[in-house]
């Protein structure tokens, strides 16, 4: 067995103590303690911290091995400072990451990995803030956090094979979180509506998105907009009205939001939130509640950081809406192009093109409702039904195994009744303009499913025999499944591409992941060469080398 498995496994662990270590210093400086947070909470504060980071420091150099190199140690530094002698908490860690560490093990990664995921990572890698980028890739116009987070962890020892790790640390802190809440609850007898709800989630997560490969820039979303309903939900039926509380909903939500700019719409589901805070502490409270709350404000920064990185790129603030860009910038996207783009995700959404098909009039085909027909022949047969038919499976499942005859009276709190028609508002935004899983549509689905269902499971008794080993089991069978599942996916990738996990950790990587990235270094260097009406690097849109770099040289090259 080479040495090279146990360099990753070793960076793989030193990284997420490294970003618990961060995530302790934001409890200190932002929410003055910590509260007795688990390592899942910690961890993702550290995450959302080390986004903000990466953003603003990509503004003035790039995230090369050095300075990744001294972010992880100063991470650790920081572990190690704050380390409270939780040791128990720091074991369960490190047992849950272990068991997933098997999904590190990747050999074919996600579609869009070549297209511009590994291509834009690898850029902020090696250049610090490019403005413009979005000419070069439709990819680069849709930039998302992850990347920028996945940049962070690119080591001379490890080069750029961390580029998925940023997915599977979401996926286990939010394990670690979900885990926590039912031992607790467990523990205490007062496992509830919400216990439920964290147990059909973390059965969905598990099982459903067991290869990290295939996490893209979607699914760690997704994941997180399972938690941000969660802390919704504790804070409706168990009133914990807190400083916490609040900074665990914008964090989750700010995350979610810089995964993927449309899932601005989810702001909508802080109406209810809202709400209910005037109804339960007055309006007067409320505002000092978020005035006085630092990741408020640090929220909002990352907010305006993402909009500006957007506009850099693309010459809009969310690509491709039209109506927030701004043509008269040098380096903007053509407004015929933004609006051809939107037309093109739509008309893919809806199952009007494929890589080997597209519709003959495809502007007629996603006006009103003229796809239903053809998406549900190329699209909900069989990727939506095959997930609703597990969706189902899991419910009828949980509801058999949990069954009593002593029942309690079926009462859906009026809030939370606020936050199932939201996210039916949200579905039906969903559904109309962009319905692929991919695009949220997984999260809405079984949240609306999962919300109802654990209420219902919450008016059996939980006083029948065994109930406590029930739920020890079903947490062991789904991750035995996930597990499973990526012993079988390796197997195949052994078969197929000769893939050897112990001895060579390498995904496949091709010249053509590069192909971005060397046209910057070939317009950088005849840059440098005053060499500038060479065609060599193809510029975009037929634009001559000249003439780019003349309109660029302060503002797209620094």
């Amino acid at each position: 067995m080479n040495s090279n498995f146990f360099i990753i496994i070793l960076f793989y662990f030193l990284s997420i103590y490294s970003v618990i270590g961060y995530g302790k210093i934001f409890c200190r400086l932002f929410l003055n303690k910590e509260n007795n947070l688990n390592f899942g909470y910690i961890g993702l504060f550290g995450i959302f911290l080390l986004i903000l980071y990466s953003y603003l420091s990509h503004f003035l150099f790039s995230h090369n091995y050095t300075h990744n190199l001294f972010i992880l140690v100063f991470g650790l530094i920081l572990f190690f400072i704050f380390f409270d002698k939780s040791y128990k908490e720091l074991i369960f860690t490190t047992l849950v990451f272990l068991v997933l560490s098997i999904s590190l093990l990747i050999f074919k990664t996600h579609d869009d990995f070549p297209y511009y995921h590994f291509g834009y990572t690898n850029y902020l890698t090696e250049n610090s803030l490019l403005i413009g980028v979005g000419q070069f890739n439709h990819g680069f116009r849709t930039p998302s956090s992850i990347f920028y987070l996945n940049s962070l962890f690119s080591f001379s020892f490890i080069k750029f094979y961390f580029f998925h790790l940023a997915s599977l640390m979401i996926m286990g802190f939010v394990n670690i979180i979900f885990l926590n809440y039912m031992i607790d609850k467990i523990k205490n007898n007062k496992f509830n509506h919400i216990g439920y709800f964290v147990l059909l989630s973390l059965i969905f997560i598990d099982i459903f998105f067991s290869r990290i490969a295939e996490h893209g820039t979607d699914r760690s979303a997704q994941i997180l907009i399972l938690l941000f309903i969660f802390e919704i939900l504790i804070l409706f039926s168990m009133k914990l009205i807190n400083k916490i509380n609040i900074s665990k909903i914008l964090m989750s939500l700010g995350i979610i939001i810089s995964l993927k700019s449309f899932y601005i719409l989810y702001l909508i589901v802080l109406l209810p939130v809202i709400y209910f805070l005037i109804k339960e502490i007055k309006m007067k409270k409320t505002l000092f509640l978020f005035i006085k709350n630092k990741t408020f404000y640090l929220f909002g920064l990352l907010f305006v950081i993402i909009l500006t990185t957007n506009l850099f790129n693309t010459g809009c603030l969310i690509y491709p809406v039209n109506l927030t860009c701004f043509p008269g910038l040098d380096w903007s996207i053509a407004s015929s192009e933004v609006v051809k783009m939107n037309n093109w995700y739509e008309l893919w959404s809806k199952a009007g093109a494929t890589p080997n098909f597209r519709v003959n009039n495809p502007d007629e085909y996603i006006s009103r409702l003229n796809w239903v027909g053809n998406w549900i022949d190329g699209y909900f047969f069989n990727k939506v039904s095959d997930f609703l038919l597990g969706i189902i499976f899991t419910v009828i499942l949980l509801l058999g195994i949990f069954y009593s005859n002593i029942k309690k009276e079926f009462i859906i709190n009026k809030y939370i009744s606020y936050v199932l028609l939201f996210l039916f508002i949200l579905f039906i935004e969903w559904f109309y303009n962009h319905p692929a899983l991919r695009y949220g549509g997984y999260s809405l689905i079984v949240a609306i499913i999962f919300i109802p269902i654990s209420i219902l499971l919450s008016t059996f008794s939980t006083k029948t025999k065994f109930f406590k080993k029930k739920i020890i089991v079903l947490v062991a069978i789904t991750f035995f499944i996930f597990f499973s599942r990526n012993v079988s996916r390796i197997s195949n990738e052994v078969e197929q591409y000769n893939f050897k996990p112990l001895s060579d950790f390498s995904f496949r990587v091709a010249e053509g992941h590069y192909r971005i990235i060397n046209v910057f270094k070939c317009l950088i260097r005849k840059h440098e060469d005053n060499d500038l009406d060479n065609k060599a690097c193809k510029p975009p849109n037929g634009i001559l080398v000249g003439e780019f770099l003349n309109t660029y040289k302060f503002y797209f090259l620094n």
